[in-house]
């Protein structure tokens, strides 16, 4: 058990948590328990911490029904068991109207059930962990690192996506104290940052957390966002992760950095190999250029993503790879002597409205791939993609992204590898969600909006991402 700044982290079991929920100097009166629904949004509910021993027992029961994407009405019932190695405590104090009336609330995960204690296969948080021990058990990986870039923006509010500074990258721009407090905050928690600063749109923010393994990771994605609203919320403002809410601006990306680990050496690194990536890290790679078209509706789940994804805003639109090239799908950080354990991936494609358990899983899973079947990625390209002409990229064999969610979703429809890597139910219920989303947009948005950000976008996407 770690305690810093009077935050609780790092237990290992049952027991360690019920001993510190039961230490009346705490005053741990609650203990949210949050999950994803099928769209990666955070959903939760509280319990009085005297019903903890009791839900670690039994699990809590809820009403599937009325989570997006879960179960039908007739088979409602679900389950979840909170994981005792996800407690964390909220790092701030409750205060009712009553002067004296104060208490802490902690914060966990958990694994969903059937009544008959199956695991629930629309739960995404599983679907991650059904990825990780196949990477175990049939690659004999340990530990999927993950280290993903935050990109946000700040507003007044969440209809009126106003930029509040005329900022740029690493430029000038306002309510860096934002960013900072997020970062001290979650540092309380036991999570760490290793980078903040502005970005180049206007009223865009980034913070990049330092990497862990991929399931920890995920949970802290859901709690980075949490906090990070909370934070702008307190000080008047909104915060959020809408991938595109400027025309004319850049919009933000999710470019997460990602190593396999076996035996505590990092796999992807070999000191003689091409750009000192190993034979699985090129595997790797290949697996993720070779899937990347069928694979994009899982990173970039919204329509407002391909407003994005479009030539000029420095999105990752082409699929190539390459050591500096930041305008290709993935980029190798370039190697340095003596930080072999840095040796990593950056996909850059993704963005932080996804549903993170889903996208580590299906980049896995991809990678993998290309594993299995000894794929072999193309050259590299180092030159500016977005200013070689059609032609020149076409004989170098660069694809690009899906130019919108329609086509995205029409090769994620044929994907075994997304099917198998999400699971029949939840793969069929993620395709349903996303195709009432398309036929929504397409009823109240004209087509001279294909590569601007619609009126119709600001109202449904700004107050949910």
């Amino acid at each position: 058990m770690q305690l810093e700044f009077k935050g609780i982290f790092g237990l290992k079991d049952k027991k360690e948590v019920l001993e510190v929920v039961k230490n009346p100097h705490l005053n741990i009166q609650f203990v949210r328990i949050m999950f994803p629904d099928i769209l990666g949004r955070p959903m939760d509910f509280s319990i009085p911490c005297s019903e903890l021993e009791k839900a670690f027992e039994e699990g809590k029961g809820f009403d599937g029904s009325s989570i997006e994407g879960f179960v039908r009405i007739e088979e409602s019932d679900l389950l979840i068991i909170p994981d005792p190695k996800t407690f964390r405590l909220l790092p701030w104090t409750y205060h009712g109207f009553e002067p004296e009336l104060r208490w802490r609330e902690a914060i966990m995960f958990g694994d969903i059930l059937t009544p008959d204690g199956q695991p629930y296969s629309g739960d995404s948080r599983y679907v991650l962990k059904r990825i990780l021990n196949k990477a175990k058990n049939e690659y004999g990986f340990d530990d999927f690192k993950c280290g993903p870039e935050m990109e946000f923006f700040i507003f007044p509010d969440d209809h009126n996506p106003t930029p509040l500074d005329a900022g740029g990258y690493f430029f000038a721009g306002r309510y860096g104290e934002i960013r900072k407090e997020i970062q001290l905050l979650l540092k309380k928690m036991g999570i760490d940052s290793e980078y903040d600063h502005h970005e180049v749109a206007h009223g865009q923010h980034e913070i990049d957390l330092r990497y862990q393994s991929a399931l920890e990771m995920a949970d802290i994605i859901m709690l980075f966002r949490y906090i990070a609203k909370k934070v702008a919320r307190m000080h008047g403002l909104y915060l959020t992760f809408m991938p595109k809410p400027i025309n004319g601006q850049n919009g933000s990306g999710m470019h997460v950095h990602q190593s396999l680990w076996k035996d505590k050496y990092n796999a992807f690194f070999e000191k003689n190999g091409p750009q000192h990536l190993s034979e699985v890290a090129r595997h790797y790679l290949a697996g993720l250029i070779h899937h990347a078209r069928e694979t994009c509706a899982i990173f970039s789940q919204w329509v407002n993503s391909y407003k994005r994804l479009i030539e000029g805003y420095e999105a990752p639109v082409y699929i190539a790879w390459g050591q500096k090239n930041r305008s290709a799908y993935i980029r190798v950080p370039e190697y340095q002597p003596g930080k072999e354990k840095a040796t990593r991936l950056e996909l850059r494609s993704p963005d932080p409205a996804c549903n993170i358990y889903l996208a580590l899983a299906t980049m896995l899973a991809a990678g993998l791939d290309g594993l299995k079947n000894k794929l072999e990625p193309p050259a590299a390209v180092e030159e500016n993609i977005y200013r070689m002409s059609s032609f020149r990229q076409k004989k170098s064999g660069i694809q690009v992204l899906p130019r919108n969610l329609e086509e995205a979703l029409k090769l994620t429809s044929k994907s075994r590898l997304v099917r198998e890597t999400l699971g029949d139910q939840l793969f069929e219920k993620f395709m349903a969600n996303k195709r009432q989303e398309i036929e929504d947009y397409l009823k109240n948005v004209p087509d001279e909006y294909d590569k601007q950000v619609s009126l119709y976008e600001i109202a449904r996407y700004l107050p949910m991402l």
